[in-house]
């Protein structure tokens, strides 16, 4: 019997779109429900930081948001690292523009530098942060943290009682699950390594052939030929009773790409899911 649960299928801001706004635009006019403000501008300048989107902008963006019943989260720059002290500025400035755009979510990465309770150290103060603006915290794992350090984190994060599912959870980036070294093409077996109290509340869904982190637009690498991998991810998250918001990390060269993988993973997820 299929159970009734709150998914969203959005897209994400990027390096290779013309302008800030232009995928967000593209997230209205197609009808996506959830989009993710990823400020990030690499070495030679290009891209956004949260200060390139003044106030009245971000109260644009909000209204949009609430007229369309668009789902908004923002990822902290890949490299703001919360173990060190002169990333938690730019923390506590994501989180300010969180607020400004009514985000439900911010999402991080989990550094492993120092350790599992030297983390939990460091970012608890932004999950109470959080908390007090009922904005969700989810940690992402990347291509070089595996499983059994998840689930040593959230145990951790349970035992600090910073580990409600109400207030942080996990989220699972299947791309860089693909990478990590010790279940290389195989995301299945690192979903399966889990701990199954580990809260999973939003996706991260790309494709690679275990080379490189190279976000292939979903079904256009090797679930283009076998889409069976993610008919066994998407049953894996039914089990968990997964809710939440799924984003296609990447702004390919054509973006109708997105609109069929958005089309073809509802049909999957409404197999498997009876949506709200």
């Amino acid at each position: 019997m299929k159970e009734t649960r709150y998914i969203r299928i959005g897209n994400q801001t990027a390096l290779a779109a013309s302008s800030i706004t232009e995928p967000f635009r593209y997230a209205i006019v197609k009808g996506f429900d959830a989009f993710e403000w990823f400020p990030d501008k690499n070495e030679s300048g290009k891209g956004w930081t949260e200060s390139s989107i003044k106030k009245k902008a971000r109260a644009l963006i909000r209204k949009i948001a609430t007229d369309h019943d668009i789902n908004l989260s923002v990822h902290t720059p890949w490299q703001v690292n919360p173990l060190k002290l002169k990333d938690r500025e730019a923390l506590i400035r994501n989180v300010e523009f969180a607020i400004d755009i009514g985000a439900t979510l911010i999402n991080t990465h989990f550094f492993s530098e120092k350790g599992v309770d030297a983390y939990v150290e460091a970012v608890t103060p932004l999950i109470q942060l959080l908390s007090k603006e009922s904005i969700k915290l989810s940690i992402e794992n990347t291509p070089t943290t595996g499983p059994e350090v998840f689930n040593k984190l959230f145990e951790r994060l349970s035992m600090d009682g910073a580990g409600d599912a109400e207030l942080v959870g996990m989220c699972l980036d299947l791309g860089h699950a693909n990478l990590y070294p010790e279940t290389l093409n195989n995301y299945l077996r690192f979903t399966d390594l889990l701990d199954g109290n580990i809260p999973i509340i939003h996706v991260h869904i790309h494709e690679n052939h275990g080379d490189h982190d190279s976000h292939l637009p979903l079904f256009t690498g090797p679930a283009g030929k076998d889409p069976s991998g993610i008919g066994g991810f998407l049953d894996r998250l039914s089990n968990r009773c997964f809710s939440g918001a799924i984003i296609l990390e990447q702004w390919p060269h054509s973006p109708s790409l997105l609109d069929a993988a958005r089309n073809r993973l509802t049909e999957m997820i409404l197999n498997r899911f009876t949506l709200l």
